[in-house]
Formats: structure tokens, C-alpha cells, sequence
């Protein structure tokens, strides 16, 4: 079995386990992950089973999953079927689906039979999959970095720049007020040239 959860990309397990926490977060009862054979089923990786107690609360599930599915991981369902009516949601993310279903539905439909080949998934042992592979992950990065650490850089002599006087610029804004101003001062020297005439 451990053969087979390596072959799910991370990334679908973590989905996964964010839509089982949503079915949580919303009450759903009696959540199930079904890994899904191969040879049997080509078509995903996973079923996610959940049961609601009426519609309202199917479709706030399915809701919730989809929300936080788009929220952390930027993905949408490839399809959503039975929102409408409640009594059996299907969302198929490609890797996975999820099956919201009423109790009686879920009974009567009863996937977990038709799928004998596929392998109960505890939560917990998909977590501590993922945790095994982060903490992994996590060391073979911080390798290189400890090896950088030891051997230090050399650093070259700051040279120093020779000190050069800066030109006064005078910027665009003042220019313009420059031009504005010099007509006013002409006037004003007429106008008093003229009354100095008069």
C-alpha cells in the first residue's frame, strides 16, 4: 500500500486532505478515502466519500471543498453534478473525486462495494506519509545551505570612490517657474518706468 500512495503526487494527497477537512469542518459524517487500483480504475487516483444528513448540508460541503480547493491551490472541479438536487454530489477533480451523498443514497449506492479493489486510507497514515515526505524534502535543501555556511565568501577591498564636486542642476520645475517669473518682472519695470516719466 505504501508502494502505491508514492504513486499519487504530493500535491493530490494534500488536495485530498484539504477536502477531508472540509467534509469535517462542515459535518460530515462518516468520511472515507478510497485509494483507487490502477489496473482496475484508470481514471483517478482517489474517491472521497462523505455522507450529509439532508441537501442543504451536501451542497454546503461540496461548497467548502470546492472553496478552499480554489483558495489554497488554485484548482476547480473538471465537473460538478448533483449540486442542484442535493441528494448525491459528485465533484471530479481529475486525480480525485469527491461523493457527497445522503445517508440513504449512500447505502443504497454503496461505492465502497462496487470498488472491492480499492484500499481504505486512513487520514492520520496519509498525513504522516506527506509529513515523512516534507521532512525529507526539507533536509536535502538544508544540506547545500549548511555546506554554503562553512566555506565563507572572500571579500573584495571596498575601494573608494575619488570625491567630485556635484554641479548644481536645476531642475525642470524650477526653470519653469524661472521663465514665468521673468515676464512679471519686465512689467513690473515698465509700469514703473512709466509712472517715474509721468
Amino acid at each position: 500500500m505504501k508502494e502505491r500512495l508514492l504513486m499519487a503526487s504530493d500535491e493530490t494527497r494534500k488536495m485530498v486532505l484539504a477536502a477531508a477537512a472540509a467534509c469535517d469542518d462542515k459535518k460530515a459524517e462518516d468520511t472515507r478515502i478510497l485509494e483507487l487500483d490502477p489496473a482496475d480504475s484508470g481514471f483517478t487516483d482517489f474517491f472521497l466519500i462523505a455522507s450529509a444528513a439532508n441537501e442543504r448540508q451536501a451542497v454546503a460541503i461540496a461548497d467548502e471543498i470546492e472553496l478552499r480547493l480554489k483558495r489554497e491551490f488554485a484548482t476547480y472541479p473538471n465537473s460538478v453534478e448533483g449540486r442542484r438536487q442535493g441528494e448525491w454530489v459528485l465533484m471530479d477533480y481529475v486525480d480525485f473525486v469527491v461523493h457527497i451523498f445522503l445517508k440513504d443514497k449512500r447505502a443504497f449506492y454503496d461505492i465502497e462495494r462496487l470498488r472491492k479493489s480499492a484500499k481504505t486510507v486512513d487520514l492520520e497514515e496519509l498525513k504522516a506519509a506527506l509529513t515523512k515526505k516534507t521532512v525529507a524534502a526539507r533536509k536535502k535543501v538544508s544540506k547545500p545551505a549548511a555546506a554554503a555556511k562553512k566555506a565563507p565568501a572572500k571579500k573584495a577591498p571596498a575601494k573608494k570612490a575619488p570625491a567630485k564636486k556635484a554641479a548644481k542642476k536645476v531642475t525642470p520645475a524650477k526653470k519653469v517657474a524661472a521663465k514665468k517669473a521673468a515676464p512679471k518682472k519686465a512689467a513690473r519695470k515698465t509700469s514703473a518706468a512709466k509712472k517715474t516719466a509721468k
